[in-house]
């Protein structure tokens, strides 16, 4: 039989566990209530501001909207762990304006990313990353989509870009020496290279800059580029021929609207320097194997071409030499100071050809070591 001081020491226990249960429950119902009354933050949605997202800027752009979720999933965190410290003006220094410069770096690496391939967006970055809150706890805003909210393909995004129309060089070139042929080649397509380039960046600009942004970072760039190429080529048809008199300004200035004409691929005439330089009647002249090509890649065929131009440049050269130094030297000089350095010419023009259909085809064997050596028609 229990001691009454026995039930009296059970009653105790009971009457303590009991106020414990009780106070744990108040704590619980007072964290609950501190809780619900934390203030959550509101930040603008961006994804809808971006525009047309181009293809290949997608992933790039998924990536960042899923960063700006993560930025307000933590500062909501932080408001919660850091409730009641600091003074007035703790969440807006140590949550709200951090948050502020990380949203204005990830905003800037999107718009970036766009810009490469489209037009730039204007956006808003100061409205857009700057977030308030919703007080005792009201949700935040809606958050950014996990992927890009719409892809715009680069064909679009160049739709309605303007592109470059430059004036047309080869024919104010006048008559080419064949010496010069393939230098010509070389700066004709250049030409057009260099017009290929500045329409693609008036299409990845599109947007950019104030009203003298094309003048100055393409046109006028375009424009230098021009000016040395077109000096180039009258300088090489001047080592062979009367240099000719090119407006080389005017040739070199590029407007804005449909694009010009291409340049040729190859040099638009050839002619003899002078009656000097061809050969002798009583000179000797090279007698080279020709070069038998397979089928030639469309990628391939403008190298391909150039380089077929320049062994013909390089046998009308050796030509000229055979007949200028008539008599001249013992009886390796023509071996050792024309036949042998035509071979070492022919070689790497060879090995250039057969690189360069090796891109984008079966790598011909063009048997270099014999088809690059010359002999001596007498």
């Amino acid at each position: 039989m229990n001691s009454p001081r026995s039930q009296k020491r059970r009653w105790q226990i009971a009457g303590v566990a009991a106020v414990a249960v009780a106070l744990v429950g108040v704590g619980l119902g007072v964290a609950s209530a501190a809780e619900s009354t934390v203030p959550t933050v509101n930040c603008p949605t961006v994804a809808d501001e971006l525009g047309a997202v181009p293809a290949q800027a997608a992933d790039e752009i998924a990536r960042n909207l899923t960063l700006l979720n993560t930025q307000i999933a933590e500062a909501n965190k932080r408001l919660v762990t850091s409730q009641g410290e600091g003074g007035a003006n703790f969440i807006q220094n140590a949550i709200l304006g951090p948050l502020k410069d990380k949203r204005v770096a990830t905003i800037n690496r999107m718009a970036t990313a766009i810009g490469r391939h489209a037009a730039k967006p204007a956006l808003d970055v100061d409205g857009l990353a700057t977030c308030g809150l919703n007080e005792k706890g009201g949700g935040v805003a809606a958050p950014e989509p996990a992927t890009a909210p719409s892809v715009a393909t680069e064909a679009e995004a160049a739709a309605g870009a303007p592109t470059v129309n430059c004036p047309a060089v080869a024919d104010k070139l006048g008559a080419v020496p064949a010496q010069a042929s393939a230098e010509i080649a070389r700066n004709l397509a250049l030409l057009n290279t260099q017009i290929a380039e500045a329409n693609k960046r008036l299409a990845s600009s599109v947007g950019e800059g104030g009203a003298n942004f094309i003048q100055n970072a393409i046109l006028g760039p375009l424009k230098d580029k021009r000016v040395a190429t077109i000096n180039r080529m009258a300088t090489a048809i001047g080592r062979n021929a009367a240099k000719p008199v090119l407006d080389v300004q005017g040739l070199a200035t590029c407007s804005l609207g449909e694009t010009g004409a291409a340049e040729p691929t190859a040099a638009p005439t050839a002619a003899p320097t002078s009656a000097a330089a061809q050969p002798a009647a009583d000179a000797p002249t090279v007698n080279c194997p020709s070069v038998a090509l397979p089928s030639i890649p469309a990628q391939a065929q403008a190298e391909v071409e150039r380089n077929v131009a320049l062994l013909d440049t390089q046998i009308a050269e050796a030509n000229t030499r055979l007949a200028n130094t008539i008599g001249q030297g013992g009886a390796n000089f023509i071996q050792n100071a024309i036949l042998g350095p035509l071979k070492d010419k022919r070689t790497a023009t060879l090995n250039r050809i057969a690189t360069a259909i090796g891109r984008n085809a079966a790598k011909p064997d063009l048997n270099v070591a014999q088809v690059a050596v010359c002999s001596l028609n007498q």
